[in-house]
């Protein structure tokens, strides 16, 4: 699910294999654990310090904070509990007024495949008072983080790109995707079949028993939230209060996650640049809107016919869109400040000056472009690779990018663009999780959320008819409680996590 981070943002169904599925779903549904499973929940851990080298800055900080940290043994294949174990990262922030404690608080950034071993000290921020009567835990998923985690060896940090405007673009994008998936299956074709949210929910089922909880709550954003909606159906009854911010249409949950979300792009661009004009003296992009987005037209068609260079990247028609689509997923103003920038940067290189890139459009290239980041686009790969089969064919991506390409000229070749998961070595295991419960949860969603689109937090609310939608009204952001700063939202959620009292209704924040 496209990201907060660049993961948050992220169609075939793949046919399960039906002993494995049938047995997992005997171990995800019953009172207790299979005799298999017994000892995984009766296991003890130790737990430390969570610092690992003078360097280990995350570490460092936990454990100034009084966090410890342990590690949590899980089967690999949760069908042969007696074969081949991981072990699971876990921190846990205390209660800090434990005799009004009300239980643990399971944490989740989202991703997939972001780590969230350190999220409790973000979080405790977030929840002002209520913090001091939960445990925070932050659990690093299965091959994430310090959970054994994977990495392809991918020259590059994401895989998510622009098909290009035309057939030979398309043609480099199936190479380009094909060889990533080539690279998983060589370094981690033994485990990929495993790298997936069914069994990331095993997993925290097992931290919950292990923490010695008969429930937990839950707070996950992005795709932590549609993880959490998951463990609710696989573990009914084993939650307290779940909090689900930026939740997606889990029935539209596949390797093509950005199909549907064309038109909340669009509005979002258009709302920049209208915001981009009113300041025409500070970044120089147009005086309107519609001259806003001619700039960006021009950015995007020079891209296409040379590679921009900003400072040492050079930013193909694949990479440019993909850049405009992360740069317009928040109305803040620090926000808008800085994909103006990045677009005035942009501009300058489209007309072949030579020029540098500020520091948080450095970072954010580095992140796109630099194989350091393989280590967090390989695991995000194979979770939604492992979960959902994509079409094989990369004809059927190409009419699907020639169909929509006039509707949507600049995100469309984005929402239909092949991926890895064309070319995976191994199709699921499992069928996706079809979510249809009664728990009870509050979900968060902002109307213009560009990622999670506002309809897919609808639907999700229809799908668990416990639950609650809270909106914030009239808003671009993804990842609202919290992290956009609204005191309305802010409020109402601790006010649950607080009483574990849902609101009436479906509650609206309007800034």
């Amino acid at each position: 699910m496209t990201t907060r981070k660049p993961f948050r943002r992220l169609a075939a169904l793949a046919a399960a294999l039906a002993m494995a599925a049938s047995g997992a779903a005997a171990l995800a549904t019953a009172d207790d654990p299979s005799p298999g499973l017994t000892a995984y929940y009766d296991q003890h851990v130790t737990w430390t310090g969570c610092r690992q080298g003078s360097d280990d800055e995350t570490g460092a900080d936990l454990d100034r904070a009084g966090a410890r940290c342990a590690k949590v043994t899980v089967p690999l294949d949760y069908t042969r509990p007696a074969g081949r174990t991981i072990e699971i990262a876990v921190s846990r922030l205390p209660a800090a007024d434990p005799s009004r404690r009300i239980g643990v608080l399971v944490l989740n950034q989202g991703g997939p495949a972001e780590p969230t071993l350190s999220m409790p000290l973000q979080t405790r921020e977030y929840m002002d008072g209520t913090a001091a009567r939960y445990d925070l835990v932050g659990v690093d998923p299965r091959f994430v983080g310090r959970s054994e985690p994977i990495d392809c060896g991918w020259p590059t940090g994401i895989w998510i790109r622009s098909a290009g405007t035309d057939r030979a673009g398309f043609d480099r994008q199936v190479a380009f995707q094909k060889d990533l998936a080539e690279r998983c299956s060589r370094r981690h074709g033994d485990v990929l079949p495993y790298a997936t949210t069914r069994n990331t929910a095993r997993d925290m089922d097992v931290v919950r028993a292990v923490l010695g909880e008969r429930r937990i709550s839950y707070l996950g954003y992005s795709y932590g939230a549609y993880l959490g909606a998951v463990y609710t159906q696989m573990f009914p009854g084993r939650t307290d209060r779940v909090v689900l911010d930026s939740a997606g249409d889990p029935s539209r949950y596949s390797p093509r996650l950005y199909q549907g979300g064309e038109p909340a792009l669009e509005q979002a661009l258009d709302a920049w640049a209208s915001w981009a004009a009113a300041r025409h003296r500070d970044y120089g992009l147009g005086a309107t809107r519609n001259a806003v987005l001619a700039t960006v037209q021009r950015i995007v068609k020079a891209a296409a016919k040379r590679p921009l260079r900003v400072g040492s990247y050079e930013l193909d028609e694949h990479v440019v869109p993909y850049l405009i689509s992360g740069g317009v997923g928040s109305d803040r103003t620090e926000a808008r400040a800085a994909f103006s920038e990045t677009v005035k940067v942009l501009d300058r290189a489209a007309r072949r000056i030579t020029v540098a890139p500020p520091a948080q459009l450095e970072g954010r290239l580095r992140f796109i472009l630099d194989g350091a980041s393989s280590q967090y686009g390989s695991p995000a790969a194979a979770i939604i690779c492992g979960d959902v089969a994509a079409p094989h064919d990369p004809e059927v991506y190409w009419r699907d990018i020639q169909h929509n390409r006039d509707r949507h000229p600049l995100f469309g070749p984005i929402a239909d663009n092949i991926s890895p998961c064309a070319f995976w070595p191994e199709p699921p295991r499992e069928s996706p999780t079809t979510i249809a419960n009664d728990a009870e949860a509050l979900i968060v969603s902002a109307t213009g959320d560009t990622a999670t689109t506002y309809r897919g937090s609808r639907a999700l609310h229809r799908s668990m008819t416990g639950s609650r939608l809270l909106t914030l009204d009239e808003t671009i952001a993804h990842g609202v409680y919290g992290e956009y700063g609204d005191a309305c939202v802010d409020g109402k959620v601790n006010a649950y996590l607080e009483s574990g009292r849902l609101p009436n209704g479906n509650p609206t924040c309007r800034k």
